[in-house]
């Protein structure tokens, strides 16, 4: 997902965007939909949270 996807789904949810990386804009998100805020932390491809819809990107993220 592009930052500018992100940011909006932030405002929409009444989070600022503003100074936060991509991954920390995330997991800010995520905290705030009551889920665990561990984007980016998949080793080894595994992750547990199979309706995270963050899952995809976060898989990308932690590979690199």
């Amino acid at each position: 997902m592009k930052m500018q996807e992100i940011r909006a789904i932030a405002r929409s949810r009444n989070i600022k965007p503003t100074g936060l990386s991509y991954d920390d804009l995330v997991r800010t998100i995520q905290k705030q939909e009551g889920n665990f805020d561990c984007f980016g932390t998949a080793t080894l491809g595994q992750c547990d949270q199979a309706g995270c819809q963050w899952r995809n990107d976060c898989f990308d993220v932690s590979q690199e």
